[in-house]
């Protein structure tokens, strides 16, 4: 990282024009900038009040008026940064926005690494790193629901968290230190008993962040919805009837679709991806047969199987065989994914014979017409009811790690783990003791306490160079 006694400069508005452009600088002359780049239209103006949004004109380097714009001056350290920041807002216009830039480098700003302000306001302690990313998080965040975990954990919910845990073994690690230095003394001590206890508390709530992160990565990057079936069965019919629109060919001829076609839609803030595919059968044509092959992989792939059958002809070999997949797969112990059964075509009507039994075959069952609507507004919540429904497990609260703080929480429960059959085996404790040490450093690479620079560096580098 830069030293950070210098001062820094980017735009923080998205590159192209805009009704309003900000430029922003931060560190030790970022006042001393802006008070040159700055001329008051107020005839008593004598100085910048703090958090106070003054009107005038932004000059350039040379003192050349650029435009009529607003200022603003946020002093250290209760700034973003924790130094001194001053803003230009400015017309969003690009060459406007270039050249107020290009005037803070031209009198002692440099132009800014991607990410910097975040990564100055967490080493001047103004957040911890979970807080830094869930601005970035917040950014892209896809749908309101994503937004929602993002401001949870921007609050410090999740380093309020971690700190309890880290916490809870530092107490274990204190109890585990008077047995190692005073061995022959009679101190109190956790017996094995009680120490396994210990243990797997933090364990218990390290796992419920954990199924957070599974239930969030829903509204974060969405789910897959795999429509899958037999040709004809109008799978790509009722693509386009969820989406509203005439995506998918549609035709009468058997095999249309060879190859899988992919839409997102939001359900009530939940991101879907639909995926159309080949109809499953038996083909010579090496072309279908690789589509068909696709289709497979993808309803492996998926969180969520749309089992579409045809109303007039019922259950057909395709789909009894996606069924009989389906259940051999949920009575292993794997990933059980759930399955929707629609039953489509139902203006040509549900046969008398249509046994009930294949209905308690799947994880819901719906009966839609894609060619008339009928049922498409149904079939859409009872897709979102159970992608969510599969997240049961999940706590229904705002707090949710992303990828890197799931991998650092999933580091510290294998290391957890190790330490509660450590434990059992009779280990030494200060053996016991190196485990909780190692446990609690990947607790604290969630929130950047003692991270490498490595890590903070393929953090930031993904933030904006505004951000």
């Amino acid at each position: 990282m830069q030293e950070t006694d210098d001062t820094i400069v980017a735009a923080a508005t998205p590159p192209g024009s805009g009704g309003v452009g900000i430029v922003r600088l931060s560190g030790a002359k970022a006042r001393e900038i802006g008070e040159r780049m700055f001329l008051s239209r107020a005839s008593r103006f004598v100085a910048f009040r703090p958090y106070t949004l003054h009107r005038g004109y932004l000059l350039d380097a040379q003192g050349e008026r650029l435009d009529d714009g607003l200022v603003v001056l946020m002093p250290a350290p209760g700034s973003f940064t924790g130094e001194d920041v001053f803003e230009f807002h400015c017309h969003g216009g690009t060459v406007l926005v270039r050249t107020l830039v290009a005037s803070c480098q031209a009198l002692g700003a440099r132009l800014a690494d991607r990410g910097e302000f975040s990564r100055r306001a967490l080493v001047n302690g103004r957040m911890d790193l979970a807080q830094a990313e869930a601005v970035a998080e917040m950014i892209a965040a896809p749908s309101r629901e994503a937004l929602r975990y993002g401001v949870a954990k921007l609050d410090g919910l999740l380093g309020e968290r971690i700190r309890i845990l880290r916490e809870s073994l530092e107490i274990l690690r204190m109890q585990l230190c008077v047995a190692v230095d005073f061995p022959d003394e009679d101190v109190e001590c956790l017996s094995p008993e009680d120490f396994i206890h210990a243990v797997e508390e933090v364990m218990e709530k390290t796992q419920a962040l954990l199924a957070g992160y599974e239930r969030a990565r829903m509204f974060r990057h969405g789910a897959q919805a795999v429509l899958a079936g037999g040709v004809n069965v109008g799978k790509s019919s009722l693509l386009n009837a969820l989406l509203g629109r005439q995506r998918a060919l549609v035709t009468d001829v058997p095999g249309t679709t060879r190859d899988f076609l992919e839409e997102t839609l939001e359900l009530d803030g939940l991101p879907v991806c639909l995926v159309d595919t080949a109809g499953l059968r038996e083909t010579e044509e090496q072309i279908e047969e690789m589509g068909v092959a696709l289709s497979r992989e993808r309803m492996r792939q998926a969180d969520v199987i749309v089992l579409v059958v045809d109303g007039g002809v019922g259950l057909d070999a395709a789909a009894t065989e996606i069924l009989q997949e389906w259940e051999t797969l949920h009575s292993t112990d794997a990933v059980k994914v759930p399955l929707l059964l629609v039953w489509n075509k139902m203006d040509l009507g549900i046969p008398a014979a249509f046994p009930p039994a294949w209905s308690m075959r799947a994880s819901e069952f719906i009966c839609v017409s894609a060619q008339t609507g009928e049922g498409v507004d149904a079939l859409a919540k009872t897709l979102k009811d159970l992608i969510l429904h599969s997240q049961h497990d999940a706590p229904q609260e705002n707090i949710a790690p992303n990828a890197r703080q799931a991998a650092a929480l999933h580091e510290a429960q294998k290391e957890l783990a190790t330490l509660v059959v450590d434990i059992r085996c009779g280990q030494a404790y200060d053996v016991c003791a190196v485990r909780l040490d190692t446990a609690a450093a990947f607790l604290g690479d969630v929130v950047g306490l003692d991270s490498s620079a490595e890590v903070l560096d393929r953090v930031f580098s993904t933030f904006c160079i505004g951000k």
